[in-house]
């Protein structure tokens, strides 16, 4: 999250908000270039860029995205589940902050989502971790709730879920939370939960209980190796990186911050005082990566494997880290890491196959802007959305900022195709935390949703093109078809997913087993938006894996399936559950093949083994459990 400053990476604190009013005059302008033309624009001197230039663009659609057609238009339908009214699926749920004038930075950055099922009993259900009020606080504060578990009580698919808050789960320990991180460590069908924050983490795992009996959980801080982490800890993913059949965590961390610091930086809005400032203001920080070196036990072995970046100049840590793809970003087979850094450049890990990585962000053309500068990155997500090789990883941005979507070439290198592609001018104003590839109508091609809100409830006073609270918005995919691959979808058009509320989180599910994928945002305070996905379906399956093989990674996180299907078309999904912002999705992966059938599934598992199997006809349109 960074003021719309043009990032360099430095730490100089921004005098005041005519820093504000400079940058989005100048995004005017930007806007106002492009759309005079493609030509001129990939013509742009990069005498400036950091780096060597990125490749040039393939010569292909326009720079503005096509009107959304109306077939397309008239098939989407989003409805309103939060809260306990008579419509709403009983998620009852306000976030604290902890805000009591002061304004930390902090209170304007939590908080993520997780849908996974936690009971064994097949529906997914949605938990949520909580802020908190500060250490000192007025008495009568109000106080967090831990993390909050909401099991599904689904009876039928078209009944829909009823969600019943889970109570005594061990989880209720009030602390000024961020983000989540969940697996099934030891294979017992029941996910450990590690939840990030300020002042380090907190790791629970799951007591053993019956399958669709309420799940406990006890603090393992200590005893699994956790207790020694500390700082503000933000995006967690659990992956085998090393490929050696169980996980480890990967976490990042936002900036060095404590009271005293933020209180001394002093940020301010002309005319208003006080407000919530940039990181900028503050220093960097490490990533860790914490190696599983016995069951259930870490160990740091941040710089053994290669994840500890310092800046040339300074020597100093530089991360700045809110956001991660895990996924195989160069083509070979294992995982890579991606990290979406705010205010400074973006990493991009590549893996020797080993764990062992190298940062290639620069030369990759992922740690920038197409102007060379870094950007107020946020969450971030990745998928192959025009059904071919090509990774593309979308990275959400500060206001003022455009999105970024950065697609392989080919080369080992990616180019940021967001203007060709039809997001970059639609998603300029919006300050843009969550971020996922979604196939929102099971066609095959997997949708762009985003989740919004600002950071300064007051920025309408400085700033009146600006609000507090955002609309979510949706991109379609068109890839199929000719012009730009995303169609931004009107906000009249998106039901309750328009919503206008202070996103954060986003994770997504099919909650009520109907073939749709629902949608959950997470807010920065007070209740998140829930959204039933009523768009009419295509042909689908839900495919869950089971490694018998290792019961460290019980789930597969991080295998790769492809469908073939008989239409011509390769779809290709990885089990990873990282996603977003602060946020997990369920480890497993869903197909919307259309009227397609599948000729052919192949799977390539976490340890590199690849197997074939056939899906039939009978389970197409339902959920498939693939075992080894």
């Amino acid at each position: 999250m960074t003021a719309p400053l043009g990032g360099d990476g430095s730490a100089e604190l921004p005098p005041d908000d005519r820093i504000i009013g400079l940058a989005f005059w100048a995004s005017i302008a930007v806007v106002g270039v492009v759309t005079a033309g493609v030509v001129v624009w990939r013509h742009w001197s990069r005498a400036v860029l950091p780096a060597p230039p990125v490749a040039p663009l393939p010569v292909g659609p326009a720079v503005l995205a096509p009107t959304l057609g109306s077939t397309a238009a008239a098939a989407l339908a989003f409805q309103d589940r939060s809260g306990a009214s008579s419509d709403g699926w009983g998620i009852d749920f306000q976030r604290v902050t902890g805000a009591a004038g002061e304004r930390l930075l902090p209170e304007t950055m939590g908080g993520g989502v997780a849908i996974w099922d936690v009971d064994g009993d097949g529906d997914l259900d949605v938990i949520i971790p909580d802020g908190d009020a500060w250490p000192g606080a007025a008495a009568g504060s109000q106080r967090g709730q831990g993390i909050a578990v909401f099991l599904n009580q689904l009876q039928t698919a078209s009944a829909g879920p009823g969600f019943v808050r889970a109570l005594n789960t061990g989880l209720e320990q009030p602390w000024q939370g961020m983000g989540i991180a969940l697996a099934d460590l030891d294979g017992d069908g029941r996910p450990e939960i590690l939840a990030t924050g300020v002042g380090g983490v907190r790791f629970f795992v799951a007591e053993h209980s019956a399958p669709g009996t309420v799940t406990r959980w006890r603090d393992a801080t200590t005893e699994a190796g956790f207790a020694a982490l500390n700082g503000w800890t933000t995006a967690a993913g659990f992956a085998d990186f090393d490929q050696d059949g169980d996980l480890d965590l990967v976490l990042g961390r936002y900036v060095e911050w404590s009271k005293e610091l933020d209180l001394n930086v002093n940020y301010t809005l002309t005319g208003l005082g006080r407000a919530y400032g940039a990181p900028t203001g503050f220093a960097g920080t490490d990533l860790v990566v914490m190696e599983q070196v016995s069951p259930m036990h870490f160990a740091d072995r941040t710089v053994e494997h290669g994840l500890r970046v310092r800046n040339r100049s300074t020597s100093q840590p530089m991360a700045k880290a809110l956001g991660f793809v895990i996924d195989d970003c160069d083509g070979d087979g294992d995982l890579d890491l991606f990290v979406a850094n705010d205010s400074v450049q973006n990493f991009l890990f590549i893996n020797d196959g080993h764990g062992l990585f190298e940062e290639r962000g620069v030369s990759a053309g992922v740690a920038f802007d197409r102007n060379g500068a870094a950007t107020g990155a946020m969450g971030c997500d990745a998928a192959h959305l025009r059904n071919d090789a090509a990774l593309a990883i979308a990275v959400g941005n500060f206001a003022n900022e455009p999105c970024s979507l950065y697609v392989t070439a080919g080369d080992g290198r990616f180019a940021d195709d967001a203007i060709v592609d039809g997001i970059s001018a639609a998603t300029r104003r919006a300050l843009t935390f969550g971020v996922a590839f979604v196939d929102l109508n099971s066609d095959g091609w997997e949708d762009l949703v985003l989740a919004n809100g600002h950071i300064e409830e007051r920025i309408a006073d400085v700033q009146p093109t600006q609000r507090y609270t955002q609309a979510a918005q949706v991109f379609w995919n068109r890839a199929g078809q000719s012009g730009a691959t995303f169609a931004e979808v009107p906000s009249a058009l998106l039901g309750a997913l328009a919503t206008p509320v202070v996103g954060r989180g986003l994770a997504w599910g099919d909650l009520d087993n109907d073939g749709a994928l629902d949608i959950v945002i997470g807010a920065v305070s007070g209740a998140p938006l829930v959204v039933r996905n009523a768009t009419k379906q295509g042909g689908h399956i839900e495919c869950v894996l089971v490694d018998s093989l290792h019961a460290g990674n019980r789930d597969a996180i991080g295998a790769q399936v492809t469908l073939r299907l008989d239409n011509g078309l390769t779809l290709r999904r990885t089990v990873m559950p990282t996603r977003s912002y602060l946020s997990q999705v369920p480890p497993r992966v869903y197909f919307g093949i259309g009227e397609a059938h599948i000729t052919a599934c192949e799977i390539r598992w976490p340890d590199g083994q690849q197997t074939t199997t056939m899906i039939r006809r009978a389970d197409e349109g339902s959920r498939t459990i693939i075992s080894r």
